[in-house]
């Protein structure tokens, strides 16, 4: 097993490990239909059904079948090697995305599009999590804070990019093609990414732990859900605001202030050595992130707004890195379902967030969505605290 040495430049020595550039490049390839599949199923299945509602449960389909299959691929990538698992499920969530394609069309029955969504959804390759196995388990202790900084890096980029190619196929063909086209790639992608996880991989003998035999991997998945919250919440009040200004072209904008913040956060944690105690990394970035957001209430001009968003950015792909490390200790033996059952919540946070963001955001203003993800994030902070110095229960 190859493993990180004290010193050093943190993302030099992990990117010097045998294939782990490759992975990195094809796992961005891997990702891009993590955003794009939503937007895509909304646009191919309106135009199917002339149905903005039925559009969006056949999306949201996607998104519950997603946050069900983590867990479920992740246990069986604990009990067996990620290949299979990385190859199943990218048959399965292509396929169910080009017959999607095939029966959104006028004449065939709707029944089968939101099915066929969830079944996309519950096949959507564990490539964050198999990126996070093979690195982490590659990487001394000291050196996975670089290692996980790099998995929401690629991920980061792909989630930014690949709606662009998705808005840039759409002008030259139409949705259901561009879909159809970024799927393929996404596939292939994933197929490349699980050959590719071969170079480097360790022989370590397949856990076979409890995910919850830590109590604390409860309260961890608390203090997710609530970050998801956070996610959620900025997702409902980036674009409210900018309609409310009268300028809704400026949610580009400001939604790319929150990814540039963090793919820049994930790149600076990432490039040093931390000493601090591991929940206290936690607590404190999720404390600063409340912080940063809560005055947004008050701001009037846009370009405040951006500034803003960027700084709540740099502190978000961090926060999630951190709690990253704090399921290689609660859940040691069960690292892969861990890791699939914190994406899970983050998506149920992510939820959650959403209708607390808008349901506050109607009643008491276009600029209240952002006070109730620095709540969320604050909650977060405070539920992270009560991780410090504590026992294994």
């Amino acid at each position: 097993m190859t493993r990180d040495g004290p010193g050093g430049l943190p993302y030099r020595r992990l990117l010097g490990l045998p294939g782990v550039a490759a992975q990195a490049v094809l796992g961005f390839l891997a990702q891009l239909t993590q955003q794009v599949a939503p937007v895509g199923i909304v646009l191919v299945t309106q135009h199917a059904t002339g149905s903005l509602a039925f559009a969006g449960a056949t999306a949201a389909a996607f998104s519950v079948g997603a946050g069900m299959g983590r867990p479920v691929q992740g246990r069986l990538m604990d009990r067996h090697d990620a290949g299979p698992v990385l190859a199943g499920t990218a048959l399965l969530h292509v396929a169910a995305l080009l017959a999607l394609l095939a029966c959104a069309r006028d004449g065939l029955p709707w029944w089968p599009l939101p099915v066929l969504a969830w079944t996309a959804g519950m096949g959507l390759p564990p490539i964050s999590v198999s990126m996070r196995i093979a690195w982490g388990a590659r990487m001394a202790a000291e050196g996975r804070t670089a290692a996980y900084s790099l998995v929401y890096l690629v991920q980061e980029l792909a989630m930014m990019m690949g709606p662009l190619a998705f808005g840039l196929l759409i002008a030259v063909t139409s949705s259901s093609m561009a879909l159809g086209v970024v799927a393929a790639a996404a596939g292939a992608g994933t197929l490349a990414f699980a050959r590719a996880l071969r170079t480097g991989r360790t022989t370590a003998i397949r856990q076979r732990g409890r995910v919850f035999a830590d109590r604390r991997m409860l309260m961890l998945l608390a203090v997710t859900t609530l970050l998801g919250a956070v996610v959620g919440a900025l997702q409902v009040g980036v674009p409210a605001l900018a309609a409310a200004r009268d300028v809704p072209a400026a949610t580009g904008v400001l939604v790319a202030a929150l990814s540039l913040g963090g793919i820049a956060g994930a790149a600076a944690y990432g490039a040093r050595v931390w000493r601090l105690p591991v929940p206290v990394r936690l607590a404190g970035l999720l404390l600063a992130l409340g912080l940063v957001l809560a005055p947004l209430i008050l701001v009037g001009a846009l370009a405040v707004f951006w500034i803003m968003l960027f700084a709540g950015g740099l502190m978000l792909n961090p926060s999630l890195t951190t709690s990253s490390l704090l399921v290689d200790e609660y859940a040691p033996a069960a690292q892969a379902e861990a890791f699939g059952w914190v994406s899970t919540t983050l998506g149920i946070g992510g939820a959650l967030g959403s209708a607390a963001a808008g349901t506050v955001g109607e009643h008491v203003g276009p600029s209240a969505p952002f006070l109730a993800a620095a709540a969320f994030a604050l909650g977060g902070a405070a539920l992270a605290a009560t991780l410090i110095r504590r026992r294994p229960l």
